[in-house]
């Protein structure tokens, strides 16, 4: 049967946006990773104030103007996800391995001979760059005395039984496309959680207080709390890139000044699936109840920046990246069965993808400083700081959508955090050695949330003169938290975040 698309009311982070998850994500679209050149990303990115590579524009703009040649190249590859999860006691891995293209662009440089100029050089790139891979799979199980029968009560308590009614001749999806289409603001609940908590009613997770009386609002579940079996599956795949337009000066070749122009897209898929197996003494037997979730956004930012030469060892860089304006449209799907001696086995898969209203997401903007030593001709070492205020992330919309609650959210459990890059390179002869680490707060008020970020790289390349062949590896660990309901289940999984990449790059001197 061919799906019906119907537009609500309401945008899914109105209805999400209260569970960690969905912070989650809107941080994912706000974040970048160390993904660039073999180069870049042995130096755990670095570059603020050294420039002179492709990945280095994401950095700081003015390091255009530091090549020597035209130059271009590309980059492949190879990340190993490993997530460890506790949840209610029992412990579980997930491993993930893809093929990705975190790196590609060219830079051309055009010079100005003439020593008495002020201008010494201008350059002109066009990069792409991958900010962000939102792979992100675990699978969690364990025993606790909590149900999802509490998360569909929950939901459906101050709900007029009225509205769960089908009227002669209509169907389940005809009800659920009522349910996502009307306004019911009086309510103080969103179309999603209406259609949610009506796929509860038609399998029987809860009757109503007074099935006689149509404007019942109180709802009994038919499940119990005690010694329940649960099993949750999150699977998310997609990616976060920039293309960008760079131009840059070099200023008596002392002081380098650039600037970007970004174009962003957001391509994300996530498939949540949660089965339950109540003890005895349940109404119900086994409850299944799976979300999809199809996100795509596109934005715009941009990046200023400078790069100064102190003297022949030290430089100094500055840059400023603008927060990133978003537009996304979201679009789910969703299922709910149960099964029980009493009620026999019932399922509610309404043929409905859900198009919530396009929204407006604001990320934060973020200051880097950075200083690097360079000991002509082999050696040199470099630091980058950066701050980004994660409590700056704002939702709006102009569907007269009210995201004042939202954006109290995000910013009551978001804050600011610094970050810290390191990295250094040694040439011996066409040879290169490289190594680096790196070092991120966590975002959230609580640590307990997310937890700081960890993470060291190193790498080698070889100069064939005009190409350059690049590898590098680069590892960091993170702890987070995630909740696998808004309400009724308090147990969260506990996740550590094991990501691998393998990195080559090809580079030519043009």
């Amino acid at each position: 049967m061919k799906k019906k698309y119907i537009s609500l009311i309401t945008a899914a982070f109105i209805s999400t946006i209260g569970a960690a998850q969905s912070i989650n994500e809107a941080l994912n679209f706000g974040q970048s990773d160390v993904l660039g050149t073999a180069r870049f990303t042995a130096m755990s990115g670095a570059f603020g104030a050294l420039g002179g590579d492709l990945s280095a524009l994401q950095v700081n703009p003015a390091g255009s103007s530091i090549f020597l040649h035209n130059t271009a190249g590309f980059t492949f590859g190879y990340q190993h996800l490993k997530n460890n999860s506790s949840f209610a006691g029992e412990n579980g891995a997930a491993k993930e391995n893809e093929f990705h293209i975190p790196q590609a662009g060219a830079v051309y440089v055009f010079e100005n001979y003439n020593s008495q100029a002020t201008i010494n050089k201008f350059s002109f790139g066009l990069t792409y760059d991958q900010q962000k891979n939102l792979e992100q799979n675990f699978f969690v199980r364990g025993t606790s005395n909590e149900s999802i029968g509490s998360y569909f009560t929950n939901l459906a308590n101050g709900i007029p039984l009225d509205l769960f009614t089908t009227r002669p001749g209509e169907s389940l999806d005809d009800l659920y496309q009522f349910l996502g289409e009307t306004n019911f603001n009086n309510l103080g609940v969103t179309n999603s959680e209406l259609q949610t908590a009506y796929l509860g009613y038609e399998t029987y997770l809860f009757d109503p207080a007074d099935p006689n009386d149509l404007e019942n609002t109180q709802y009994i579940s038919n499940t119990t709390t005690n010694n329940t079996y649960h099993s949750y599956s999150h699977q998310s795949t997609g990616f976060n890139g920039k293309f960008s337009l760079n131009g840059s000066l070099a200023l008596q070749n002392r002081f380098y000044l650039g600037l970007n122009l970004n174009a962003h897209f957001i391509n994300y898929e996530r498939i949540t699936s949660y089965f339950e197996r109540p003890d005895t003494g349940s109404r119900l037997s086994s409850i299944y109840f799976e979300n999809n979730l199809s996100t795509v956004g596109s934005g715009f930012s941009f990046q200023i920046g400078g790069i100064a030469k102190v003297n022949e060892v030290l430089r100094l860089g500055l840059s400023y990246d603008s927060p990133t304006w978003y537009t996304i449209s979201d679009e789910t799907t969703q299922y709910l069965s149960t099964s029980s001696q009493e009620f026999g086995n019932a399922t509610a898969n309404p043929f409905i993808v859900n198009v919530f209203p396009n929204y407006k997401l604001r990320t934060p903007g973020q200051i880097k400083a950075s200083a690097a030593l360079i000991f002509a001709p082999s050696t040199l070492v470099s630091l980058d700081y950066g701050y980004k205020n994660y409590g700056n992330i704002k939702l709006r919309s102009r569907e007269n959508q009210n995201f004042e609650l939202q954006n109290k959210g995000l910013s009551n459990r978001l804050t600011s955090a610094s970050s810290i890059r390191m990295g250094a390179e040694h040439r011996l002869k066409n040879w290169s050695l490289r190594a680096g680490a790196r070092y991120e707060q966590s975002p959230y008020e609580n640590k307990d949330l997310q937890d700081d970020l960890y993470g060291f790289s190193a790498g080698i390349g070889y100069n064939f003169g005009r190409i350059k062949i690049d590898f590098a590896y680069s590892y960091y660990q993170v702890n987070m938290q995630q909740n696998l309901l808004k309400t009724g289940l308090s147990n969260a999984a506990q996740l550590e975040r094991n990501d691998s990449n393998y990195i080559m790059s090809l580079i030519f001197d043009m």
